[in-house]
């Protein structure tokens, strides 16, 4: 006999999803993606790609950003 779970497709990244099903926020969940998107001209995608590159220290970030260009 199989268990229910067995029929739920391997989704990666599905366990981090909000259960309240609304749809996520300028930035999403992570909070420096929302800070660097707010504060600067960044897109929320962009701020994502820039943390992913060079990590979490905001000052580091908003140096960087302000030198970015944002998606047109």
């Amino acid at each position: 006999m199989t268990q229910a779970n067995d029929n739920i497709p391997n989704r990666p990244g599905a366990a981090d999803a909000p259960a309240t099903g609304n749809l996520p926020t300028k930035g999403g969940d992570d909070p420096d993606v929302r800070f660097l998107a707010e504060h600067t001209d960044l897109s929320p995608k962009q701020a994502r790609e820039l943390i992913r590159e060079h990590g979490h220290d905001r000052d580091k970030l908003l140096k960087i950003a302000r030198t970015m260009k944002a998606e047109g």
